[in-house]
């Protein structure tokens, strides 16, 4: 409806009222806008710190799987040595290597802020450390392998060395079973005894005589076989002289002596001759054998000992 009054709102009122409206939007879009802004960084620094917060966590988690990898490496050398003198003994000679690998592992895991690639490098560490132990035991094994050997190869020498000294006995004993029997076997023998007394007259004429009385001497000779065994070279022969009472003749001019024998014992001999013999063949010997007392009526005997066995023995008799 129109009026013919004129209108209270004029031109210049009306443009006063847009501006201020325009300002208001203005302000409700720069206030809108402004919180937008605010909610939107503060959740992308939510998210930064969750990001932040997985990563520590994930660290975390690396970190222990590393020390636990570290500490169960520790305890399977430490229960290799207690079960191992000699792995220990070559654990020992390298503890260098060790301790600078743990001393790495250490500096690297203990940092305030272990990084990732630290506790990559503590792993490889760790690696290291188990592959180390496993040269340990590959290592002992061998050894283990060769003192086994050693040990079977003692066995082995220390039987026979046993059978050889078996066999040596055995061949020592008949060694001298040998001997002795060649020994023995080399012994001379003595024969075809001749025993007689002789008078010496005073012209120096000597003649044979049966009379005790008239004896100044026996004249005693024998034969020494021939022997292929016994070996050429001086004999050494000892003379037993016994009287008709059964009394080895003894004199100091004779050089008298005690003689040890294989069969009769201890035997007191009257003299002792040396005689070049010649292997193989007979050696014939002749010796006058004087006593300082009158010979007395009755049988004297004359026995040889060579080689501490009595090779043979002759008679005498005396009136």
């Amino acid at each position: 409806m129109s009026t013919n009054y004129p209108s209270s709102v004029g031109p210049s009122d009306n443009k006063s009222y847009n501006n201020k409206n325009n300002a208001v939007i203005i302000l409700v879009i720069i206030l809108v806008a402004s919180w937008a802004y605010f909610f939107y960084a503060r959740n992308e620094a939510n998210n930064v710190i969750a990001m932040k917060d997985a990563d520590i966590a994930t660290l975390d988690s690396t970190k222990n799987a590393v020390q636990k990898e570290y500490d169960d490496a520790m305890v399977r050398l430490e229960q290799m040595t207690a079960t191992n003198t000699s792995l220990d003994s070559l654990v020992k000679s390298r503890d260098e290597e060790i301790n600078q690998l743990k001393s790495k592992f250490k500096g690297l895991v203990n940092k305030q802020n272990a990084t990732a690639s630290d506790l990559a490098t503590a792993k490889k560490l760790v690696g290291d450390l188990n592959g180390k132990i496993d040269d340990y035991i590959k290592e002992i094994a061998r050894l283990q392998k060769e003192n086994k050997q050693l040990t079977t190869d003692k066995e082995n020498l220390t039987t026979e060395n046993k059978n050889l000294s078996t066999t040596l006995a055995t061949t020592e004993t008949a060694k001298k079973e040998a001997e002795n029997k060649v020994d023995v076997g080399s012994t001379l023998n003595a024969s075809a005894f001749n025993i007689v007394a002789i008078n010496e007259k005073s012209s120096g004429k000597e003649k044979s005589t049966s009379s005790s009385k008239r004896a100044d001497k026996l004249r005693i000779s024998f034969n020494l076989d021939a022997n292929r065994i016994s070996t050429s070279g001086t004999k050494q022969l000892y003379i037993v002289a016994k009287d008709p009472n059964g009394n080895t003749i003894k004199e100091q001019a004779l050089a008298s002596g005690s003689l040890s024998t294989r069969e009769d014992g201890q035997v007191q001999y009257t003299t002792k001759l040396d005689v070049d013999y010649k292997q193989g063949e007979t050696k014939y010997v002749s010796f006058d054998l004087r006593q300082t007392e009158k010979y007395a009526k009755g049988s004297y005997s004359i026995m040889v000992y060579q080689n501490g066995f009595n090779i043979g023995q002759g008679t005498a008799n005396l009136k």
